[in-house]
């Protein structure tokens, strides 16, 4: 099968783990909470920092949750997380979602948030995830849409910023307009049974606006990203700094709003 040829965008920096480690079933997998009972077992496919996969085991307890991620650096810390919530049903392990080392009919639920965006070969992805997953069960995915943000007032240099990472993370082997193309590589993928829906973040009271521009303006000048960005040519860490500080005067504004939109699958196997 085909391995994994895309590079992840950003990294594992501690300004995107402050993001990744803010989602839970609620805010980011409310598509799937209904579908989801006691007993049942089911694979996060990139799991990262692992909040949301301690909420999907609490919500299937006694059933088993298997957490999956490319790196045991970034599993060891969702174990952490499990542990400090008292689960005792997720175990953790290495996987590349283009070849999982998984039998057929493996799971009840496989689910996969933000993950299809950085892949090579979503449709892949998916393929597999069908294979993993029993007749009858559940196939979930969810990605954001970086073309489809939007946000107020439109500050100098945030056009700039939304521009070169759409450009990064295409030359990095993903699609950053992901959101929107889910339907079409779940039905790439041979699915036939699927409820597309959307949902989406919205930042724009105080703390939740400057959270996420202080996030962001970090994750651009101090991440993986940003290294990437200078070593590419894409950008001069001058022009990286000057994206920085639009970030930090539009979360200034007593007026910022910013909307993530995402597109959500699910599908039948």
């Amino acid at each position: 099968m085909p391995k994994e040829t895309a590079v992840y965008t950003h990294g594992h920096h501690e300004s995107v783990l402050r993001s990744h480690r803010w989602r839970t079933a609620a805010n980011s997998a409310a598509y799937l909470i209904d579908e989801l009972r006691p007993g049942m077992t089911v694979l996060d496919v990139g799991c990262g920092p692992g909040t949301i996969t301690a909420d999907l085991a609490a919500l299937v307890a006694p059933g088993r949750v298997t957490a999956v991620d490319t790196t045991g650096e970034i599993l060891a810390q969702a174990a952490e997380v499990a542990t400090e919530r008292a689960l005792d049903n997720v175990e953790f392990t290495t996987a590349d979602v283009h070849a999982l080392d998984f039998p057929d009919d493996s799971f009840d639920v496989v689910h996969a948030h933000q993950v299809l965006q950085h892949v090579g070969d979503p449709v892949q992805a998916l393929r597999e995830m069908r294979r993993v997953c029993r007749p009858g069960g559940i196939v979930a995915a969810r990605d954001s849409d970086y073309a489809a943000m939007t946000w107020y007032p439109e500050v100098p240099g945030m056009d700039t910023w939304l521009e070169l990472y759409r450009r990064v993370a295409r030359a990095n082997g993903g699609e950053p307009d992901a959101g929107r193309r889910l339907l079409s590589w779940a039905r790439q993928a041979g699915f036939t049974d699927i409820a597309p829906t959307a949902a989406n973040w919205c930042f724009a009271t105080p703390e939740s606006r400057a959270w996420w521009s202080g996030m962001w303006a970090d994750r651009t000048v101090g991440s993986v990203y940003a290294e990437r960005v200078v070593a590419g040519g894409r950008a001069s860490a001058g022009e990286l700094a000057a994206i920085a500080a639009a970030w930090h005067a539009w979360g200034a504004r007593d007026d910022a709003w910013f909307m993530v939109p995402h597109g959500e699958v699910l599908c039948r196997a």
